[in-house]
């Protein structure tokens, strides 16, 4: 099995979308306490590390040497539009981090996850300066924005994922096609989890809310209670059944009218995390770890090609020493 680094690695989202591809993760970093929580309640066996990245670089990245894989989700507010865009300027920055970290480790690929605003042409500088800075180390990054519904999430999601191959592996990475298969819609995703409690109006509301989600969105820190988004995202929502200006603690009861409210487990389920994977803490802070996750499907169809190309050196290199 190959071997992984996870760092930023929030609720686990793409950790374990790389686990189900056949990584075997050696470290999971990340700062909030409550998303480590959550690590080490579904995880027990991980080296959970409840760091700043840059101090854990600086006291333990060495011993991590010759892992496979260096994967992350590095902040996003530094380049999304629902943020001041300040790329480089922002402190929350941390693709330097990831630069320093690659370069002690040296692991034969890396995948970094963003938002669709770091493809935005006022950071075409950012870009091709990353694709220098990880060319001057010894690897080819490979760029597109991939959206989660073509993996069988049932909502959009579009988000940028970045993979870097290193020069010396003789596979060549390609991104992973869509399913041929559509995704259920909301209604279907979560008949189950919204009747749990014989909601009388279960059959009406799965006809109604018949397509896939919006983006989930909701998880900044600076954002307030636990909602799913502005006004926007919410009466996107609210098209499909769903009153979205709160997130409920359970499902609608049997008499219950009007606009169902999604629960945890069901914002869970909407961003593709499997209902055994339990979100730890109280709402708000369970909601952020889920808002701002990185669907599992999509991080495993992505990891799959990578091993492809670490399998295709592999069998190249076993050629020649026989």
């Amino acid at each position: 099995m190959y071997t992984s680094i996870e760092v930023c690695a929030g609720a686990g989202g793409q950790a374990l979308g790389l686990e189900r591809a056949g990584f075997r993760h050696l470290a999971a970093v990340e700062i909030d306490r409550h998303a480590c929580m959550t690590l080490r309640e579904n995880r027990p066996q991980w080296d959970v590390y409840e760091e700043d990245l840059n101090e854990w670089i600086s006291s333990y990245s060495l011993q991590y040497m010759g892992a496979d894989l260096v994967a992350g989700g590095v902040p996003c507010p530094p380049f999304s539009v629902a943020g001041k865009q300040l790329g480089h300027e922002d402190e929350r920055d941390l693709f330097p981090a990831m630069l320093k970290l690659v370069s002690i480790v040296r692991p034969r690929a890396v995948m970094i996850e963003n938002v669709k605003g770091l493809l935005d042409s006022k950071f075409e500088y950012y870009r091709e300066n990353l694709n220098q800075e990880f060319d001057n180390l010894g690897y080819t990054l490979h760029w597109k924005l991939l959206n989660a519904s073509d993996y069988g999430v049932p909502q959009l999601r579009p988000r940028v994922v970045i993979v870097g191959i290193r020069n010396d592996e003789v596979g060549v990475f390609t991104f992973p096609e869509p399913h041929k298969t559509p995704p259920l819609s909301v209604g279907e995703s979560l008949k189950e989890l919204m009747g749990a409690n014989g909601w009388k109006g279960l059959d009406e509301w799965v006809e109604k809310a018949n397509s896939i989600a919006p983006t989930l969105v909701g998880g900044s820190k600076k954002h307030g209670g636990p909602d799913l988004g502005p006004t926007r995202a919410r009466r996107a929502w609210a098209e499909l059944g769903v009153n979205g200006s709160t997130l409920a603690y359970d499902p609608p009861e049997s008499e219950f009218e009007g606009l169902p409210r999604l629960t945890v487990p069901m914002a869970a389920r909407i961003q593709g995390f499997p209902d055994d994977w339990k979100i730890t803490g109280a709402k708000t802070n369970a909601y952020r770890q889920v808002g701002n996750a990185f669907p599992p499907p999509v991080a495993e169809a992505v990891g799959k090609q990578i091993i492809k190309v670490l399998r295709e050196t592999d069998k190249v290199k076993k050629g020649k020493n026989k």
